[in-house]
C-alpha cells in the first residue's frame, strides 16, 4: 500500500509543473524575442479560460494572441507597446495583474479600507463596553446601605 501512494506521489510531482501550449510553429528564431514573447504570455489572461494564462492555454483566441504578440515584438515594439496595444484592444481586463489606475482604485484600496473600517469599528464597540468606574458612596449613602444591610 505504501508503494503505491509513493508512485502515486511521484506521478503527481513529475506531472505538476506547468504545461506550455505553445506550438512549435508560433516559435520565433531568436531566442531573446521567444524569452520576451513567453514573459508577455505569462502577463495576459485567455479570455476563454480566464484563469490561465495564454502561454498555457489551448484555446483558439489564446494562439492568436500568443500570435499577436510575437508579431508585434518583431515590428520592433517594446514590452509595453505589445502589452498597452493588446489592452486596447481587449480591455484592462486581459492583464493577469491590473494595472493600478483611477478606474480600479476602489478595487485596490478596499481591502485596506475594509480593515480600516474593521478595526475602528472594533475599537468603538470596544470603548461603549468598558465599564464605568461608579463614584465613591457618600457618608449619607454609606449610612443608608448599613441600614439596609442591618449593620
Amino acid at each position: 500500500m505504501r508503494t503505491f501512494a509513493a508512485l502515486v506521489t511521484a506521478l503527481l510531482l513529475a506531472f505538476a509543473s506547468p504545461a506550455s501550449a505553445v506550438q512549435p510553429d508560433e516559435v520565433l528564431d531568436d531566442p531573446a524575442l521567444e524569452e520576451r514573447a513567453r514573459e508577455l504570455s505569462a502577463e495576459l489572461r485567455c479570455m476563454v479560460c480566464q484563469n490561465q494564462s495564454i502561454d498555457d492555454s489551448d484555446a483558439e483566441l489564446a494562439r492568436d494572441l500568443r500570435v499577436l504578440v510575437r508579431e508585434r515584438l518583431l515590428a520592433g515594439d517594446t514590452d509595453r507597446e505589445v502589452l498597452d496595444f493588446v489592452v486596447s484592444r481587449y480591455g484592462e481586463f486581459v492583464l493577469l495583474r491590473p494595472r493600478f489606475n483611477a478606474r480600479n482604485a476602489l478595487l485596490w484600496g478596499a481591502p485596506l479600507l475594509l480593515l480600516t473600517i474593521g478595526v475602528v469599528s472594533i475599537a468603538m464597540l470596544s470603548r461603549r463596553r468598558t465599564v464605568a468606574r461608579a463614584a465613591p458612596l457618600s457618608n449619607d449613602e454609606k449610612q443608608r446601605l448599613k441600614g439596609i444591610l442591618g449593620e
